[in-house]
């Protein structure tokens, strides 16, 4: 990883399925230069994974850490919770492509993983992946989020926010 991380704050949170790999990567994240805000869980024990997952897009989104990564069983329950507020723009990942994509295409301001589908070193690739590739800011990728970021603040049909290419 580059000895000066852009996004270098990072808040992290887990549900009991995604502690034990939450508490990896954190330490892997910290040994690698990293700010860690770490949102729980703080132990195994059986918890809902929505709590964690608003408590991080919310820090995400407010500014207070520049990006966020969320752990649960499958990734998937995370995800959806913390695309609930508006602003964070969370992507469950299950490898590199999927992860540069999601920064390179997406901007995504959150990763999501799965500690019950993939092990810890294809985690810890992912993050690094996924936390060293920029947005493109590419014209079509800007006008996609423009679009999300409509429909989301405005409540506006995604028929209403169709444009032509």
């Amino acid at each position: 990883m580059s000895s000066t991380p852009k996004h270098r704050r990072i808040a992290i949170g887990s549900d009991h399925a995604g502690f034990e790999l939450k508490e990896w990567l954190k330490a892997k994240l910290i040994e690698a230069g990293y700010e860690c805000q770490d949102f729980g869980t703080d132990s195994p024990q059986s918890c809902d994974y929505p709590d964690f997952s608003f408590a991080v897009a919310q820090a995400v989104v407010s500014g207070q850490c520049d990006t966020g990564i969320l752990v649960c069983g499958t990734g998937i329950g995370t995800s959806i919770a913390a695309n609930k507020v508006r602003g964070a723009r969370c992507a469950l990942c299950w490898n590199e492509y999927t992860a540069r994509m999601a920064r390179s295409h997406n901007d995504a301001n959150i990763l999501a993983l799965g500690a019950r589908v993939i092990g810890a070193e294809l985690a810890w690739e992912i993050v690094k992946v996924w936390l060293e590739t920029p947005f493109s800011g590419e014209e079509r990728h800007c006008r996609r989020l423009q679009k999300i970021s409509q429909m989301e603040g405005e409540g506006i049909s995604p028929q209403e926010a169709k444009t032509t290419c």
